[in-house]
């Protein structure tokens, strides 16, 4: 019974040895090459995917940078004037309480509050 069974071993021993070597014979040979290349087509192709989508990414941020810059430069540009009477006024001696200095005091405080307040909820919504 032991013998059987050792021998039994041996012959199943012996089959996977050959199976093992069929296999690493027909790698050697390049029978295989055909799974490999399928295999290698599909993962440079989840590559090129991948990389498209990190562009689209990188891109959006960009776009999304340069439209913020450009909103404050405008910001800037516009109450510029305002910046400049409210200083004059304040500079040269006029009273505070003048309408036309209260105004530009007030645009000069409300819009960059209003333009941050955009910003913020535009940056939180994403």
């Amino acid at each position: 019974m032991k013998s059987g069974e050792l021998a039994e071993n041996h012959a199943s021993r012996a089959a996977q040895g050959t199976q093992s070597d069929r296999e690493l014979i027909s790698s050697l040979a390049g029978n295989e090459a055909g799974r490999d290349r399928d295999v290698a087509q599909k993962t440079r192709r989840v590559v090129l995917a991948s990389l498209g989508v990190m562009q689209g990414q990188k891109e959006g941020r960009k776009r999304n940078r340069a439209l913020a810059l450009a909103v404050v430069l405008l910001v800037i540009v516009a109450l510029g004037p305002f910046v400049w009477h409210v200083a004059d006024d304040l500079i040269g001696g006029e009273s505070i309480a003048d309408i036309a200095t209260q105004t530009s005091l007030w645009v000069c405080l409300l819009c960059p509050a209003l333009l941050a307040a955009a910003l913020i909820a535009g940056w939180r919504r994403k």
